[in-house]
């Protein structure tokens, strides 16, 4: 047993030095949640390729056919050009509404770890993003299948897609690590964070083009922290264009900031998690 309320280093070095310490670790925890999430049901894992196809279906014919939303790509848009344009975007989103939406009870639902074993308590958002980013790519291959059935070729710019999701992917950790450490004290954080992450949905670009939008309310929407990253990924995904180099690299340096910031705030207040459990 180690003393719970040992102050912790704050540091990205420190925390470079236990991902890579525990990097096995973290990859056969991330590997035991995703199976452990199937377990005891008939397709097992299999859920995680018809979940996206589902929802696809779903948000196509809701918004194409019932609501007329159209992204203005040409006069030969169809259908299967929305759904495609939409996939990119529930893909962003998912990955990062799933971090979040999990973040505040990853402490709660792991209380053994912090008062019995020595524990790397750190490593918890990086497991639930292991088992995020899982997903994510189970839903990228469907897109990427898609595109290829359709079209009969991929945009070489496809290539740029990891490096514009790695900030989001940053960012989406430094606020798991905060949500991780609040939802430990205030215990409605959880119910709150759902709320805005719908919200955020809805506030995002994913059903409708930006330039439907009013001017006057782009500019707020461009203060999403999804709008950039869903825009990039569609340009370089289905549109072939190249990403915005000079917006990518500020959205990094913010992306290390909040990462910095959230791991900071979780290693400060990780001292008082035991006496609240």
């Amino acid at each position: 047993m180690i003393n719970p309320h040992a102050s912790h280093p704050t540091s990205l070095a420190a925390l470079a030095r236990s991902v890579w310490q525990h990097r096995d670790l973290i990859l056969q925890m991330a590997r035991r949640e995703v199976v452990g999430r199937y377990r005891g049901s008939i397709m097992g894992i299999a859920w995680s390729f018809f979940n996206p196809i589902l929802m696809l279906v779903v948000y196509t014919f809701v918004f194409s056919v019932v609501f007329k939303a159209r992204w203005g790509t040409g006069a030969d848009e169809n259908q299967t050009t929305f759904a495609i344009v939409l996939f990119v975007g529930l893909i962003v989103y998912g990955l990062f509404s799933e971090m979040v939406n999990r973040a505040p009870a990853l402490i709660l639902s792991n209380v053994n770890y912090v008062k019995k074993v020595i524990f790397p308590l750190e490593i918890l958002p990086i497991i639930a993003l292991g088992a995020a980013l899982f997903h994510a790519l189970i839903s990228l291959g469907v897109l990427l299948l898609a595109i290829l059935l359709i079209n009969g070729s991929l945009a070489w710019t496809a290539i740029f897609f990891p490096l514009i999701i790695l900030p989001l992917l940053i960012a989406t950790l430094g606020v798991a690590w905060f949500l991780a450490s609040l939802g430990v004290f205030v215990r409605d954080v959880g119910q709150t964070v759902g709320i805005f992450t719908t919200v955020l949905m809805f506030l995002s670009p994913l059903f409708y083009p930006i330039s439907s939008l009013p001017e006057k309310f782009q500019i707020w929407l461009m203060l999403n922290p999804l709008t950039f990253v869903i825009e990039q990924s569609r340009a370089v995904m289905i549109f072939g264009k190249l990403p915005d180099w000079g917006g990518l690299g500020i959205y990094a340096v913010a992306s290390l900031l909040i990462a910095w910031t959230g791991y900071w705030w979780f290693q400060k207040t990780r001292k008082g998690f035991a006496d609240v459990l």
